[in-house]
């Protein structure tokens, strides 16, 4: 039935919005550097897709999305707890992280035609 996902269709993505403070950064040059480093680890260690979407002109700060998926909630959210305690113990000068999660159901109903 179109709109509707079967068992075998479950997912789950969980999008975290984590803004980043880089007290010792002196440039945006610099700001980049660690940035770019801290993008790379969420790729690389969680699979994760990450776009720097605020505070580019800042030297000091950075707002980033990183979008995980997967097909178990409790294993997913899991996997969100491990993101934030390695940009914890990455930014021990600040992160703060907003956690929104949404079913793949949740998402074909915002979808125009809602259908796969």
């Amino acid at each position: 039935m179109a709109g509707m996902a079967s068992d075998s269709e479950t997912g789950f993505v969980t999008v975290l919005v984590v803004d980043l403070h880089f007290p010792e950064a002196g440039s945006l040059k610099s700001k980049r550097k660690e940035l770019s480093g801290i993008k790379a680890g969420l790729r690389g260690r969680f699979g994760a897709a990450v776009s720097e979407t605020g505070f580019q002109d800042l030297w000091q700060r950075a707002r980033v999305l990183v979008a995980l998926t997967g097909g178990s909630l409790p294993v997913l959210s899991a996997a969100a707890d491990d993101v934030v305690r390695w940009l914890d113990a990455r930014c021990p000068a600040g992160v703060r992280v907003e956690r929104v999660i949404a079913s793949l159901e949740d998402l074909m109903d915002i979808v125009p035609g809602g259908g796969i």
